[in-house]
């Protein structure tokens, strides 16, 4: 066990729709008694306790979207707009999700106009001074947020299986510096979230760009010492360039605060036992962890 006091975020939107694709795709929606789907939030229970027993977090705190709109949209309105509505039967789930979450006493985060990566990076600033934060996600976009003392955990295929990422890792990987990711989305666009970027740049001439001229300021200096294409592509494309650069960095100043006192784990079990065996969520329980300072008398 760690004794070491640390914070873990965990970004809920992505493990909810993580967890509901793994069963839907064959039709398990797990249907309570009250006629609710609960795979989604099944998974996420999985996920979140895998995660808290593999690495021991003194505090836990779920952030999430809240609401489809947020202050990207308003500086472009296709942001996003290639997805589509949520299915029904995940629909009912994401109150549902946050009901459980709070039944085990862990603060839930989220501010309307803002996504959950924003909500995970400006607490992330706030608490890094102070303890360890580790952020447990699917999304790698979260990786700009790497610092000495924030780390990430990415969420691999099935249940326990992580790649975690630190600062040192994200370099050995591609050669960049936390960072710098943001420019590298900056340049290639990133079609899931649905900004361009600069059109005929991918990845590859993007890495090189920025290990060349370490950011976009330096390979706006630089353009004459670009090659023709390249030079053209940016010079063409210069005010989409800037616009995906507001549009892929994490706002770490949304006017939130994580009650650190409020985040320290410590569920109470009788209280989450009843709340899942309400919502027919089986086979959790046993991966509540039990408080060691209390004796349960059987």
């Amino acid at each position: 066990m760690n004794n070491k006091e640390s914070l873990m975020l965990i970004d809920g939107m992505a493990l909810l729709f993580r967890a509901f694709y793994a069963t839907s795709v064959t039709g398990q929606y797990m249907i309570n008694a009250k006629g609710m789907p609960t795979n989604a939030v099944h998974g996420f229970l999985k996920h979140m306790l895998t995660a808290v027993s593999e690495f021991s977090p003194s505090h836990l705190a779920v952030c999430w979207d809240m609401g489809s709109k947020t202050f990207r949209n308003e500086l472009l309105d296709s942001y996003k707009a290639n997805r589509g509505e949520a299915p029904v039967e995940l629909i009912p789930q994401f109150d549902l999700a946050k009901e459980v979450v709070s039944a085990f006493d862990i603060p839930n985060i989220g501010l309307a106009g803002y996504e959950a990566d924003d909500c995970i990076g400006t607490i992330a600033r706030q608490v890094g001074g102070s303890m360890p934060v580790s952020i447990v996600t699917g999304d790698r976009d979260i990786l700009q947020l790497l610092e000495d003392e924030v780390t990430v955990i990415l969420l691999k295929k099935g249940y326990g299986n992580y790649l975690v990422h630190t600062p040192a890792s994200f370099y050995d990987e591609c050669g960049l510096i936390p960072r710098q990711m943001i420019d590298l989305k900056a340049l290639m666009g990133d079609p899931s979230d649905n900004y361009p970027g600069v059109r005929g740049i991918g990845e590859k001439t993007a890495l090189k760009l920025l290990k060349e001229h370490g950011h976009i300021e330096g390979i706006l200096e630089n353009l004459e010492k670009l090659s023709k294409s390249h030079k053209s592509k940016i010079e063409q494309d210069l005010e989409m360039l800037h616009l995906s650069r507001k549009l892929a960095e994490i706002n770490c100043s949304v006017p939130i605060e994580c009650d650190l006192e409020g985040a320290a784990f410590a569920p109470d079990r009788e209280k989450v036992e009843t709340m899942l065996a309400d919502t027919g969520l089986r086979g959790i329980a046993r991966m509540i962890p039990y408080k060691p300072e209390v004796v349960f008398n059987s």
